[in-house]
């Protein structure tokens, strides 16, 4: 698909400003361009990030089909949920890297980057000379990201590292889970980690660069990345020689601490942080008063050791009454509580609705539903918030951008280093 204007769908409206307000400050990344060549979700979330704060994002994808992350499913109106998640906002131009004339073009377009993100298999960048070491060599200006599995070099630098393995590698699923069975975090943990640690990492050396005026390198690996998360259950076994047992939803060294079910089927999680929090849970929602002072509950020492006989104490009170009479008891104590809401109240969450936090995105199946993203910058112009591309949308414009004639392009499409 080529097109040359591609308006993304109407975003949510606001009241106009007052006539003599201020106007809002530019989006922080309004100039900066970023060119890369990414696949799956490492790579592309971070740079959507980037997208979101005013970047203009090219991505480069493969003629042949692009991103594979853009079969993974065809949940979001026939378009992939990974796909629709991470790339919104962005340029797609389809290149044959392969091809000398396809490369010659992404370096016409590294000409007039500001940031270059990749994380292709360990050494095809660098085959193809677009290693961050080369790139920043030839463009001394530019930020050069790599992102990878496991590091550059190092016994586990030609593995494979797709999300799942990089989890089991960093120890996140042995802490996730039941005593019984260990299981993977329900969203790609790891690729997340290495994006946030790409974003930031991005954000920092643009910061440098308006100093020294030159670019540098990043890396960032997604085992160093969700490593650095494991801190609590990492330094828990560092320090005391034994790692935190898995326990569901409960937590590993307070109590309670966890999700009781209610009268009408729901689930709440209470969480009680100390003794004074005890007191009033017992005085308060379990109307047990006598439970404050019994050796047996008082600390939260006690409670740990007897977790079971306080989960029971905790379920048997709670159990009687609906979520909605278990929440406003629990609010009216003070103590902390969550409902174990499912994805789809998730969706309609009433925080997210109250907070005006939806908002639509163009695609080439039509408006999409999309969050706004978490940082806020009041004052600010609205985040930029642009359409899902479809493979290839931008090659057209983007090469002739570079000077190339549009019977030029043709004989490109024609030899299929283009689509």
């Amino acid at each position: 698909m080529d097109t040359e204007n591609t308006a993304p769908a109407p975003l949510s409206q606001h009241p106009p400003e007052r006539p003599g307000a201020p106007l809002p400050e530019p989006p922080p990344l309004a100039g900066i361009t970023v060119v890369a060549v990414e696949q799956a979700v490492s790579a592309p979330f971070a740079t959507r990030q980037l997208a979101d704060l005013g970047a203009r994002v090219i991505k480069v994808e493969r003629p042949d089909g692009g991103d594979f992350a853009r079969a993974y499913d065809t949940a979001a109106h026939g378009l992939a949920s990974h796909f629709v998640w991470a790339n919104r906002g962005k340029e797609s131009i389809a290149l044959d890297l392969k091809d000398p004339r396809g490369l010659a073009a992404l370096h016409g377009l590294l000409a007039g980057a500001d940031v270059f993100v990749q994380n292709l298999a360990h050494g095809a960048a660098a085959r193809l000379g677009l290693d961050s070491a080369a790139l920043c060599a030839r463009y001394p200006r530019l930020v050069a990201v790599d992102v990878s599995g496991y590091g550059p070099d190092g016994p586990y630098a030609h593995k494979r590292a797709y999300d799942m393995l990089v989890q089991c590698e960093a120890g996140l699923v042995s802490v996730t889970g039941t005593a019984q069975q260990p299981v993977k975090a329900g969203i790609p943990a790891a690729d997340i980690a290495a994006a946030m640690y790409a974003f930031s990492g991005v954000l920092a050396a643009l910061l440098r660069r308006g100093t020294t005026g030159r670019g540098g390198r990043v890396e960032v690996s997604m085992l160093d990345a969700l490593a650095e998360w494991m801190g609590h259950p990492l330094h828990h076994t560092l320090h005391d020689g034994r790692a935190p047992g898995r326990t569901g939803l409960a937590h590993a060294v307070i109590a309670p601490y966890d999700a009781y079910p209610t009268a009408d089927g729901d689930r709440v999680l209470v969480s009680v942080q100390n003794d004074r929090e005890w007191r009033r849970l017992a005085e308060q929602v379990l109307l047990r008063p006598e439970l404050a002072d019994d050796p047996a509950y008082a600390t939260n020492a006690a409670r740990t050791a007897h977790r079971a006989e306080t989960d029971a104490v905790v379920a048997g009170a709670l159990g009687g009454l609906d979520a909605e009479e278990v929440v406003g008891r629990l609010e009216a104590a003070g103590i902390a509580c969550a409902r174990l809401n499912s994805v789809a109240q998730l969706a309609g969450h009433p925080q997210l609705a109250a907070r005006d936090r939806w908002r639509e995105v163009g695609s080439p199946v039509g408006p999409l539903r999309a969050l706004l993203p978490p940082i806020g910058l009041p004052g600010g112009a609205a985040p930029h918030m642009g359409a899902v591309p479809a493979l290839g949308e931008h090659t057209g414009p983007l090469l002739r951008a570079l000077g190339m004639t549009d019977a030029q392009i043709a004989e490109l499409r024609r030899d299929g280093v283009v689509a």
